[in-house]
């Protein structure tokens, strides 16, 4: 017999034991976790890496904790407003609009 797959909360709990200092962060069903990854480091690209005036890479360093320690002092976590609901709902307006545009396209006449 096989070793008893994990339940979700004992997976949670070795992680837990294995990494202390980490986070487990739930993103939302609609949008890419790279999608968020790629909107930090925007942020980091705007506000820390340009204007690329620095010196050497200790620099780069300095200020890149600079704004990692501001960062993790000041960000709030952001409240998500878009629902299952008002997915359905925007599903169905998209699934209007193509079907009135494929109507529209098959009543043109042709050129």
């Amino acid at each position: 017999m096989g070793p008893c797959p994990e339940t979700p909360g004992h997976l949670n709990d070795r992680l837990r034991v294995a990494y202390p200092n980490a986070v487990l962060v739930h993103t939302p069903v609609h949008a890419s976790w790279l999608n968020q990854v790629e909107i930090y480091f925007s942020v980091v690209q705007r506000k820390v890496v340009t204007p690329n005036d620095f010196t050497d890479l200790n620099e780069v360093e300095d200020r890149l904790r600079a704004f990692e320690d501001r960062y993790n002092t000041t960000a709030q976590p952001f409240q998500w407003k878009f629902t299952t609901s008002d997915l359905d709902d925007l599903l169905a307006r998209l699934d209007r609009h193509t079907a009135d545009h494929q109507a529209e396209s098959s009543a043109a006449p042709a050129a």
